[in-house]
């Protein structure tokens, strides 16, 4: 059993994956100190006027509150102006836009990197919220400024009832089971489908952490496209078992079970499924987030090694391994990558979410082509030593 994880209250990976993931929330207070104060409410605020930020101003009107209103971005300060006393900013992916914050996904590296979704903040004043909701994924949420209060309730689905006619799905009711403030440090980690509503007590920044997993609606699409691609599933499904027909109109139970059997050896044949799989959960979320590097050549990199600089992911970019046996497969940005032996093992631990110092280790030719394609693809990122 793995050591108690300061993150999760003292409890072990184990028993949190056993007592908790997906089954019932947590508290924990002063979970991950690290991220109090780590971002103020300004700082949001300018960060949401960014190009290729992705950010949503929300806002409760009418004379009760009851009216939501919301604008996604592009932002601009008219947006700040006149706003009425209840509102929220909500910014994604904040993560890909802070080296530091991407650092705390490490907190959480008990959870894989393929189940990560993104870091959004909640920034909100007094009395602010975005209602009674309930989401599809598992989230931490973090206090990182001010105080938040949370109540909890029902477990939801798509059949639970929502107020009509509104920009968010704000659920018409919830059982409160749960009832508590956040201070800055604190975790609370809700399950996928458990209603939460969370209210801002003063100026506040709340941090989600997400874990996303694909629906099965995607991942047939995704193998349907791999079978499209392939030549030999374009041929018709033998037929050679053919029985005399009693009803010409009729397709029977055995038929359909034959042809669903053929469907299943084809995405069981061959690398079809762990393709269209691979290629789906290293796409990025964001892509307009994953910068424009200076193309870059193998003396350009050369002149460089052993001078101190960091090789790392890039945050804004995805890269996954498959390990079949004594082979790894790379997957990066939704596309499938190539990678010599020599440079297998430290790739791995990259997308593990290592660094490394670019020295000697990487000096042989063919590495050194590589690193440079994955860092002209944005994959990976070079960062000057600290002065």
């Amino acid at each position: 059993m793995s050591s108690p994880l300061t993150v999760l209250g003292g409890i072990s990976a184990e028993q949190f994956f056993a007592e908790y993931w997906q089954k019932k929330p947590l508290l924990v207070r002063q979970a991950l100190p690290a991220i109090i104060d780590f971002l103020t409410p300004q700082e949001i605020k300018d960060l949401a006027l960014e190009p290729h930020v992705s950010a949503r101003l929300i806002q409760q009107l009418g004379p009760e509150h009851e009216r939501w209103q919301v604008k996604s971005s592009p932002l601009n300060r008219k947006d700040f102006k006149h706003l009425p006393p209840y509102w929220t900013l909500l910014v994604q992916a904040i993560d890909q836009h802070s080296l530091d914050l991407a650092e705390m996904w490490k907190s959480f590296d008990f959870i894989p990197q393929w189940r990560r979704d993104d870091i959004m903040v909640s920034y909100a004043p007094q009395g602010g919220s975005v209602g009674r909701h309930f989401d599809y994924y598992d989230v931490f949420l973090v206090q990182g400024y001010g105080h938040r209060r949370w109540q909890l309730g029902n477990m939801c689905d798509e059949n639970t009832p929502l107020v009509p006619k509104q920009p968010l799905k704000i659920l018409q009711d919830m059982d409160v089971v749960f009832d508590e403030v956040l201070a800055p440090g604190d975790l609370l980690y809700v399950p996928p489908g458990l209603a939460h509503y969370g209210v801002a007590e003063n100026d506040c920044l709340t941090f989600s952490f997400g874990f996303r997993m694909p629906n099965v609606a995607d991942l047939v699409d995704r193998v349907s496209d791999q079978c499209a691609e392939q030549d030999r599933l374009k041929q018709p499904i033998s037929d050679q078992s053919r029985r005399v027909s009693a009803h010409s109109g009729e397709i029977t139970r055995p038929e359909l079970e034959q042809l669903k059997a053929q469907l299943i050896q084809a995405i069981n044949d061959g690398s079809t499924f762990e393709h269209a799989v691979m290629a789906l959960m290293s796409e990025p979320k964001y892509p307009d987030n994953i910068p424009e590097s200076d193309e870059l050549g193998v003396d350009d990199i050369t002149a460089v090694l052993n001078s101190g600089y960091i090789l790392q992911l890039e945050p804004a970019s995805r890269l996954l391994y498959l390990q079949e046996h004594d082979l790894a497969m790379f997957w990066a940005n939704g596309e499938s990558i190539e990678i010599p032996a020599a440079l297998t093992t430290h790739l791995q631990a990259l997308a593990d979410g290592h660094v490394f110092e670019f020295d000697d280790r990487f000096a042989d030719e063919e590495s050194l082509e590589t690193l440079v394609e994955l860092l002209n693809d944005a994959i990976l990122m070079l960062i000057e030593p600290a002065e």
